[in-house]
């Protein structure tokens, strides 16, 4: 299974550490392994290295089928079913590596780092995503909060750009973008994530 995961998707959530994403006019891609998945509502455990740690929400995507080198006008063929997902991000190495040039997958694809709520199936009528609100929760309190209004890729258009360098296979994931800034990760706390009005994914940070 590959991950993918859009960096430059949401200019709102622009950070000065890595301005230069949000300046490029192609998407920004980078994959994890299956290692850094928490799902089942399993806990998320702050990592040492992580000083601090933070987190966003994201919208996943789960793709449908196999295919390389997709044309945009097909590419909604490609997904199935959406839910929404939490990436965390060890900020001292993100901004170390940025700083340095580096790649920077060991700051956001540690194991566990991304949290994957349960997917809601989509219908042909209702892969217009403009028309889905989704939200984060801390013990009960609103954090983070989106529709879809301004991401600057369409799940079209991410497909068929990812399927130029990448064989996408049926059960393979794409993290939509991040359309908020990040929050500091605590422990004792339960992070809850809501598409629309249903609740999705709800975990404990420790």
């Amino acid at each position: 299974m590959n991950i993918f995961v859009i960096h430059n998707n949401y200019p709102s959530a622009y950070n000065k550490t890595d301005a230069d994403a949000f300046i490029i006019e192609k998407p920004v891609i980078y994959t994890l392994t299956d290692t850094a998945l928490t799902k089942d509502g399993k806990p998320f455990f702050i990592p040492d290295f992580a000083s601090p740690c933070t987190f966003q929400m994201s919208l996943v995507l789960r793709i449908s089928r196999l295919g390389r080198s997709i044309s945009p006008r097909f590419a909604h063929r490609y997904y199935d079913a959406l839910t929404v997902g939490v990436m965390f991000t060890a900020q001292n190495l993100f901004e170390y590596c940025v700083s340095h040039s580096l790649p920077w997958e060991m700051a956001k694809g540690f194991d566990g780092a991304a949290a994957l709520g349960r997917f809601v199936t989509l219908t042909e009528e209702s892969k217009a995503l403009s028309g889905y609100d989704f939200h984060l929760e801390r013990d009960g309190e609103t954090i983070q909060k989106s529709g879809m209004t301004q991401p600057r890729f369409s799940p079209e258009e991410l497909i068929a750009d990812i399927s130029r360098f990448y064989t996408l296979r049926q059960g393979d994931l794409l993290y939509y973008g991040f359309p908020c800034s990040p929050e500091k990760a605590t422990v004792n706390t339960r992070l809850t994530a809501f598409l629309g009005n249903t609740q999705v994914l709800s975990f404990n940070v420790k």
